[in-house]
């Protein structure tokens, strides 16, 4: 029997939950508390639901972002009363910028216990402020058979605005009454026979996404013989027709393709012969980056990181057609841009099957950077030993196909962006950029690897250190996580900022060295750890990768020499290019 019927609050709960197993919920993480006690007792109880309790609510919240954003379904996330839920935010502000569906439900004390000091209680109504898709208080539970229909039918639109129009974070907030445990208490005798379940439960069935309106091929694209596609960050939920719509749409129009790193257009290269995967270095040629000037630009989904891209585009300001299905703007440029609110694979179905188009001169000038800058970086990476940018381009080639592979802030995703090399792994790229924040890194990837393809993590120091609680997820982690760790002690990243020629306070404030021993550290959570003397033992032990348990390689770097060779090289390698 799915409907616990020993007091109130566990019919009202274990109805909350049947409703959302039946629309297809599969996995629930779940905060240890009071208040919370029935919602709790219900997802324990119904085995169709994977419920994971997690001690630490941020990476509780990290991990049930992991686990949404590499199934592109809702997960739960359950904590008490008082400041646990707060605990959530910046999961909630990631899952809203990077489109995750999320179902917060937070429980709370009941009206008449608010406002009066009675302990464990703040107003956690509008709690995630702006950033839910949608947000509500649910009603005191009751077996009114009209307020258990209610509920039912604010769980559904619960669930659907968690994936419609747009992917995002939703909150519930659930008072309860005494009593929070599952004890018998009195509800009308006659409740189990009024409340017929498969008539009740009848309408709630998954939905499917509504489909956009396709868009005609603009015919501005079709005449412009100097135009680029920028395949910006991107998670779609099926890679391989992802990269072969923008295949299509670049072999019709003749233009050229500039893949981010994060982007899984690299990782299918054989679809695309117009691939670009290193114009952030071929842009940093300013004669070269001129001459390169497109007349057109169509940029799918968010742009990339580079910053040299996104210079090199506000100054030339060139009509910039952004595709994606989100009511969002994606242009932080603030340039000439126009939104087509279609995915490319829906505008790929208006392509004729026409025949390829001719390789212009301008397709040219690209494809013939993009070999010269991409051999150079390969001759001097392969001689290359002290640079930390060196494993971004050896995992590139050496993980197994399809990893499931996520990218920390910061320096590795900028690395992964310059030195990534172009493959055919089908290597699933993951990534928290939505707000970019360093928070949660360790606990969303155990949340992408939990139940998947054994994972791989490129994280620094700092951003491994600022989540190490995800660590107590190990006992309930299934799979397998190798966390490739950079150590430079301290943030990297700021070694290129122009903070770093003022010291003091540079080295105190801003790189915030440690000093953290990872080898005792991973002795004290049981993980196993390894520290890496060369690059070939690192490739050794990436492919085959384990299929259980967290390890650590530790990559010992120096920051500041990691910096200078990054002013020294990144420049050089298209120097000398002439389009």
């Amino acid at each position: 029997m799915p409907i616990d019927f020993r007091n109130t609050n566990t019919v009202w709960s274990s109805i909350l939950v049947e409703t959302l197993k039946r629309l297809g919920l599969t996995t629930a993480v779940i905060c240890p508390g009071s208040r919370s006690t029935p919602l709790t007792v219900a997802f324990a109880q119904n085995e169709a639901i994977e419920t994971i309790p997690i001690l630490d609510e941020r990476s509780a919240s990290f991990f049930a972002l992991g686990i949404a954003r590499a199934s592109k379904r809702p997960v739960v996330l359950v904590c008490t009363s008082g400041t646990a839920g707060a605990n959530f935010y910046p999961a909630v502000i990631e899952a809203r910028e990077g489109r995750v569906p999320l179902l917060v439900l937070t429980a709370d004390r009941p009206p008449e216990l608010r406002n009066c000091h009675s302990g464990q209680t703040i107003d956690q109504l509008k709690l995630y402020g702006t950033y839910p898709n949608w947000q509500a208080e649910l009603a005191l539970p009751s077996v009114e058979m009209a307020l258990l229909a209610y509920l039912r039918q604010t769980t559904i639109q619960a669930w659907e605005r968690s994936l419609f129009p747009i992917s995002g974070p939703i909150h519930l907030n659930l008072p309860f009454r005494d009593p929070l445990a599952p004890l018998n208490d009195l509800i009308p005798a006659d409740l189990p026979s009024k409340l017929q379940l498969e008539e009740f439960f009848a309408t709630v069935v998954p939905h499917s996404p509504l489909s956009t309106p396709h868009s005609p091929l603009p015919r501005e694209w079709q005449q412009c013989p100097q135009g680029i596609i920028i395949a910006g960050l991107a998670q779609p939920e099926q890679p391989q027709a992802y990269c072969e719509a923008i295949a299509k749409l670049s072999q019709t129009l003749g233009w050229a393709v500039l893949a981010e790193g994060l982007s899984p257009v690299r990782n299918y290269a054989s679809l695309n012969p117009h691939l670009i995967s290193t114009y952030d270095l071929i842009l940093r040629n300013p004669e070269l980056a001129e001459q390169l000037t497109p007349k057109m630009v169509i940029q799918i989904g968010e742009l990339p990181t580079s910053k040299e891209l996104r210079t090199w585009l506000s100054a030339t300001q060139r009509q910039r057609w952004v595709i994606d299905p989100s009511d969002q703007n994606f242009d932080p440029l603030h340039g000439h841009s126009i939104h087509l609110r279609t995915s490319i694979e829906q505008l790929a179905t208006n392509i004729p099957s026409l025949s390829k188009a001719q390789i212009s001169p301008y397709l040219r000038q690209w494809l013939n950077a993009e070999t010269n800058v991409r051999s150079a970086i390969d001759q001097t990476l392969t001689t290359t030993n002290q640079f930390e940018g060196k494993a971004a381009w050896l995992i590139s080639q050496t993980l197994p196909p399809d990893t499931p592979f996520f990218v920390a802030n910061s320096m590795p995703v900028r690395d992964v962006e310059f030195f990534w090399k172009p493959g055919n792994s089908h290597i699933q790229p993951f990534f928290n950029r939505g707000a970019n924040g360093i928070d949660g890194t360790l606990s969303t990837a155990l949340g992408i690897a939990h139940h998947n393809q054994s994972s791989v993590m490129l994280t620094g120091d700092l951003s491994l250190l600022h989540d190490t609680n995800g660590f107590l997820i190990r006992n309930k982690f299934v799979g397998h996580l190798t966390i490739v760790l950079i150590n430079n002690n301290g943030g990297g990243i700021f070694e290129m900022l122009p903070i770093s020629k003022f010291d003091p306070p540079f080295e105190e404030f801003f790189a915030t060295p440690q000093d953290i021993d990872f080898a005792q550290l991973s002795a004290t959570y049981g993980i196993e750890y390894q520290l890496i003397g060369s690059w070939e033992q690192l490739q050794h032990l990436l492919n085959p990768l384990p299929t259980t348990g967290i390890r650590i390689l530790e990559l010992q770097t120096d920051r500041r020499a990691d910096a200078k060779w990054r002013q020294e090289n990144l420049r050089r390698f298209a120097a000398n290019l002439m389009a």
